[in-house]
């Protein structure tokens, strides 16, 4: 166990990680060790109990690991649709997604302006396939409807 929690004190040390995302990184760390006798085997319980240490010290919390996951992605030119959807794969819940994104002060259409200008430029392109191509781009980035009508109609354009 001791040995689990070093590792575990190793990658927090790189990075922050989501619960989920350690429990998995525990779990198949050891999967590639299981060839050498000095290591033994891994238990559900032992990584349940690493996971509840490091939680207790704060070193693993999902609320603020998915309000930086948010602020991180965004400054990234990704929009809300997308996060939420990164995170609920990162093994955050919907609940607690939707709650980070709620509780960040994001101007979602600034950025998909700005996201908009990097493509195409200060012009809006006045052909309908250029505008459906920027609208798809604006889409593949998570952007809702609302934000990227807005791009459309802004009058800075």
């Amino acid at each position: 166990m001791n040995s689990l929690l070093s590792r575990a004190m190793r990658i927090l040390s790189q990075r922050d990680y989501s619960e989920a995302e350690m429990r998995r990184k525990l779990l198949t760390a050891h999967s590639s060790f299981r060839g050498r006798e000095e290591q033994e085997p891994v238990s559900a319980d032992d990584v349940n109990s690493v996971i509840e240490y490091c939680r207790q010290h704060g070193w693993l919390n999902d609320t603020g690991y998915a309000q930086k996951f948010v602020e991180s992605r965004s400054r990234k030119g990704y929009g809300p649709q997308r996060i939420q959807f990164e995170m609920q794969q990162k093994g955050i819940s919907q609940e607690e997604a939707s709650a980070a994104l709620a509780s960040c002060d994001i101007d979602w259409f600034e950025i998909a302006r700005d996201v908009a200008t990097k493509k195409v430029g200060r012009r809006m392109p006045t052909d309908w396939k250029e505008k459906a191509k920027l609208q798809r781009h604006l889409a593949q980035r998570g952007f809702r409807q609302d934000e990227i009508r807005a791009v459309f109609s802004d009058s800075e354009y």
